[in-house]
């Protein structure tokens, strides 16, 4: 955990989001601190992916503040009023923030390794052959520095989700999003994919994982979030939270995954 001095990594304030007539956020208020694993947990249509995108303005929030870093997403304020940023600017933005999403959405035409390497040449313009050496260094660092020459048809889900989070890591994010990034893979092949964010958490990232899984949670979480039906239910230390809920609703969803 950062100091009290410094600002949290994520803030939010009164965050509501609708598509159309449906209110999927209903006034979220919530802060992660600079090197917190922060895990939201919940039943389906609860919010939580919806909340994640809102972070790196996939989606635009309706109302409330959202802050990364000090900075608020996707506006400026000037007086009272808030403007949008260009798409530029917001692109620029998102550049500090890494997500890993329940598909792995890999470039199918490119290898592993060129998957890994190319936001840093297309976004920052850097030399492929340097994109190419932190390319090399994050696939060992997720366990697959012999795999760069595979494109994602030859690699297991498990494999191409670590090759997904070794591209979102090429960029050099100050904060992680993960959106369910075990959720779509065999049993089998999670344990690695937590692994490896596992490590990422040792070394002190941020990272704002939503998930079902309460192990990791419990292990790795500094804070665990409940929602439901657009709301925060219940928040506190994931052992807590997961051993003893307070709230009826977290205690109904509880009993059915624990």
């Amino acid at each position: 955990m950062s100091s009290e001095t410094a600002h949290p990594m994520v803030k939010a304030e009164g965050v509501h989001k609708s598509f159309g007539h449906v209110e999927v956020l209903k006034g979220i208020d919530l802060e992660v601190a600079q090197g917190e694993v922060f895990c939201l947990v919940g039943p389906s249509g609860s919010g939580k992916s919806t909340f994640l995108r809102c972070i790196n303005h996939l989606e635009q929030i309706n109302a409330g503040r959202l802050y990364v870093d000090g900075e608020l997403v996707g506006y400026r304020q000037k007086g009272d009023k808030l403007y949008e940023l260009k798409d530029s600017e917001v692109a620029l933005k998102r550049r500090d923030i890494g997500m890993v999403f329940q598909r792995f959405n890999l470039f199918p035409h490119m290898t592993a390794i060129e998957n890994v390497m190319e936001a840093p040449v297309q976004v920052k313009g850097e030399s492929r052959a340097v994109a190419r050496a932190r390319a090399e260094r994050l696939l060992d660092q997720v366990g697959l520095a012999d795999k760069g020459g595979n494109y994602p048809s030859q690699l297991s889900g498990g494999q191409q989700q670590r090759v997904a989070i070794a591209r979102a890591l090429a960029m050099e994010p100050k904060l992680m999003l993960f959106d369910e990034p075990t959720s779509a893979l065999d049993p089998e092949l999670v344990g690695d994919v937590l692994d490896v964010m596992r490590e990422l958490a040792e070394s002190g990232m941020t990272m704002i994982v939503v998930t079902h899984e309460m192990g990791f949670a419990r292990e790795v979480g500094d804070s665990l979030v409940f929602m439901d039906g657009g709301v925060v239910v219940e928040a506190g230390h994931p052992r807590d939270v997961l051993t003893n809920p307070q709230h009826d609703r977290t205690k109904a969803f509880l009993s059915k995954v624990l």
